[in-house]
């Protein structure tokens, strides 16, 4: 068996993978927990995901919340981040650098996102980092060559 692929998923990404199972999101799930892939998480990734599970839009107990954590954190590696960061290029969303320097200090093969802003300078960070961004659809596609 080969090593599992290290990857860097986006915030939506995990939730998607979390909350709704299905589709493409149901796949990357399948991969971290058959260790097809090892997700990558820092301090500020976790808590940007806590902070999202708990959106009232979700509906999602304190419990329920527990438990989807328990599904990927269990899986996930921690990579701390060294101050100062990474240099990674500039992005319009501040919120994404955090991801990009993860990518960068836990030597991502691949980071997953389907924001627009992160996919926009894909080509310039994997120039830079030699980590790829890519779309869920296109990394899915990877998973079942």
């Amino acid at each position: 068996m080969s090593a599992p692929v290290r990857v860097v998923l986006d915030i939506n990404v995990v939730l998607s993978a979390l909350v709704f199972r299905g589709g493409a999101a149901g796949l990357v799930r399948h991969a971290w927990q058959s260790g097809v892939i090892v997700p990558l998480v820092s301090a500020f990734t976790v808590q940007e995901l806590v902070r999202v599970l708990a959106y009232p839009k979700f509906r999602l107990s304190k419990a329920e919340q527990e438990e989807l954590l328990a599904d990927f954190l269990p899986y996930a590696q921690t990579v701390r981040i060294a101050q100062p960061p990474p240099v990674v290029p500039e992005c319009r969303d501040a919120m994404d650098l955090p991801f990009m320097q993860l990518a960068v200090a836990g030597q991502a093969q691949v980071l997953v996102s389907g924001d627009r802003d992160l996919l926009a300078i894909a080509a310039e960070f994997e120039q830079t980092s030699a980590c790829p961004i890519v779309s869920l659809d296109v990394f899915c596609q990877s998973l079942n060559p």
